[in-house]
């Protein structure tokens, strides 16, 4: 099956130097959302057509999706010949990309209707409460088209089944629709729904929920599509076995996968192919995106960014991993605690006020409030080691590269340049002076001698 995508156009409704079907919808492009449904449906090739600002569109597809070029945008009918080189397959899908909602299942049974019905072409419909504006389904037969809101008389505006725009079609049909296609119109343009008119066989699906084939034009439509998918996932999480405190205000994207028995509290945001094992807890106020989570871990308060948490860390409040971050079974890192590109060992702890970049940490290793690993020299990056069962003292500063031996001490105040071996006592600061009566009480002032 081949799915073809028409995202050429501006969507000058929005008010946006950015082409439409690139707005996010739970922090992914609309047009991915329905690149996505169309694989879950069976679809081996996808083509995207592009138009307005197409390089923005093709760079947020995957690397195998076909993307062609719409220029100038002559109307649907001409998005779809620009395609005509991918029109080769008997079971073409056309759909637009600011059709985010539209689920898999009702693809896969579009396509199978098609097929099992012998027919040219059938497409969704739906049957709104006002179908003012709406193009009217008109049937007699086998024979179907399409009348717009502004060419049908009284008569036909009656209609209240009216066009959603997708559409399954018979690969040779089309090719040879699109070629007799006319744009003897108003707007001289190439409509691909005078394509149905064409069809000797044609008949239409009406989907049980409007609500999938709604698509967006200006930004309230964007934010009511955003609140629908928001409830959906939420919703088929729940069914699932997650807890969520207060559904309404948690955004999780459609590619999140959580296990059961995990509690996500309010204000909790997750994101990108994140997965967040069982028995976890989440939030509030959180922040994940492309992560690995887990069983049984707390996150509280944090941001968590490509990174790998596992069993029964515990990460927060107010902590950061960056990319590459990776907390070992049993870590505590807590308040105001940065990592990136780090690994903090099983059983390891950084509570307080620490910054460790570059940096692998062994297994039961304690770093002290205010430790900083200084890892970057103004022109290179580099490691710092800190072996297992090491002591860090509070307000450190480890100067990379630099290692410290299994079972050490790090004095409190110390700046380590060298490394330190293993079962050691490392002091690097200056040794304390003290000069008594050097200063009296008035006001700090120093005493004349």
């Amino acid at each position: 099956m081949t799915g073809i995508v028409l995202a050429a156009g501006q969507g000058t409704r929005m008010k946006s130097k950015y082409p439409k079907v690139i707005h996010r919808i739970l922090d992914v492009p609309m047009v991915n959302w329905v690149v996505s449904a169309l694989r879950k449906a069976g679809a081996d090739r996808i083509v995207v057509v592009t138009g307005y600002e197409a390089s923005m569109v093709e760079d947020i597809l995957d690397d195998d999706i076909i993307s062609v070029r719409q220029n100038p945008q002559l109307g649907t009918g001409h998005a779809v010949m620009t395609a005509v080189d991918y029109l080769d397959d008997e079971e073409i899908v056309v759909i637009a990309g600011d059709e985010p909602l539209v689920r898999p299942s009702t693809l896969k049974e579009l396509v199978f209707a098609r097929g099992e019905k012998d027919l040219d072409v059938v497409f969704l419909t739906m049957k709104p409460s006002d179908p003012t504006g709406y193009g009217r389904v008109v049937k007699d037969g086998n024979r179907v088209k399409i009348v717009e809101h502004r060419d049908a008389d009284p008569e036909t505006r009656k209609i209240n089944e009216v066009n959603s725009a997708i559409y399954a079609f018979r690969g040779s049909f089309l090719r040879s629709a699109i070629s007799r296609l006319s744009n003897n119109n108003d707007q001289k343009e190439y409509y691909l729904t005078d394509t149905v008119a064409m069809a000797e066989k044609a008949d239409t699906i009406i989907v049980e929920d409007a609500r999938e084939v709604l698509g967006v034009n200006d930004r309230i439509q964007l934010a009511e599509i955003n609140s629908i998918a928001q409830r959906r996932i939420n919703e088929e999480l729940m069914k699932n076995g997650v807890t969520l405190v207060n559904p309404t205000t948690c955004y999780i994207g459609p590619e999140v996968q959580i296990g059961i028995d995990t509690v996500i509290e309010p204000m909790v945001f997750i994101t990108g192919r994140t997965t967040i094992g069982e028995g976890c807890l989440i939030g509030p106020m959180t922040r994940i995106e492309n992560s690995k989570i887990e069983d049984n871990v707390e996150i509280v308060r944090s941001e968590v960014s490509s990174a790998d948490v596992r069993s029964g860390a515990r990460v927060g409040p107010l902590s950061r991993l960056r990319p590459g971050a990776v907390v070992m079974n049993d870590a505590h890192v807590g308040n105001f605690v940065e990592l990136k590109k780090t690994v903090l060992g099983r059983r390891s702890k950084a509570q307080h006020l620490t910054y460790l970049g570059d940096t692998n940490v062994g297994e039961d290793v304690n770093i002290g409030a205010g430790t900083i690993t200084c890892n970057y020299d103004g022109k290179n990056k580099h490691k710092t080691e800190i072996s297992d069962r090491a002591f860090i003292g509070s307000n450190t500063a480890l100067v990379a590269p630099v290692k410290i031996g299994e079972n050490s001490v790090i004095a409190a105040g110390s700046a380590i340049t060298e490394d330190v071996p293993p079962n050691s006592l490392a002091f690097g600061r200056a040794r304390q002076v003290v000069k008594e009566g050097r200063f009296s009480n008035n006001n700090g002032q120093e005493e004349k001698s």
